[in-house]
């Protein structure tokens, strides 16, 4: 046998038979009573985690999925918005139109009404200028006879001089 000069590197076999079973036992006891919580633990926070990270996936397509319908929420109200714009427009120009129109007709009601108020100033006036033109005839009817006439002489008068006066010039200008 080799001599060994540093006594913990000899080779002694009692020794060596006493620290394998002394480690076995260890190695069993830890192995019993240390490993196997220690694996549990290990396990339970592998689970954990793989939990984590499907709750994480889960989570992330759930916030996919709701970004995609906001989305969509967002994309249906521009649209409902662009409708209602659509349809006030419609209905502005639909008002503008009527209020438009409404005007028209007030104004060529008014013009009618003037034009009809204007007919009858004019005919109004032309009744004046006639009896004016008769009580003239008369006048002058006196003056050249130097005597007064009778009623029914009067009428005889004004309805031959109305008669001879042309009121046609005068229409005419009215219209």
């Amino acid at each position: 046998m080799l001599v060994a000069a540093n006594p913990l590197i000899q080779i002694v076999p009692g020794l060596m038979i006493w620290t394998i079973v002394s480690f076995a036992i260890t190695l069993w006891v830890l192995k019993r009573y240390a490993f196997a919580p220690i694996q549990k633990l290990i396990d339970d926070r592998r689970d954990r985690i793989r939990r984590a990270v499907e709750e994480a996936d889960s989570a992330r397509d759930e916030a996919r999925r709701l970004l995609e319908e906001h989305r969509k929420l967002i994309a249906d109200a521009k649209g409902e918005a662009e409708m209602i714009l659509a349809e006030a427009r419609k209905v502005g120009t639909a008002q503008q139109e009527r209020m438009r129109a409404e005007t028209e007709e007030d104004r060529q009601r008014r013009l009618d009404e003037t034009r009809r108020q204007i007919e009858q100033a004019t005919a109004q006036a032309l009744g004046e200028i006639r009896r004016e033109v008769a009580s003239l005839s008369l006048l002058a009817a006196e003056k050249i006879t130097k005597k007064s006439l009778t009623d029914a002489d009067q009428r005889r008068l004004i309805d031959e001089a109305l008669a001879e006066i042309d009121f046609s010039q005068l229409e005419a200008s009215r219209s």
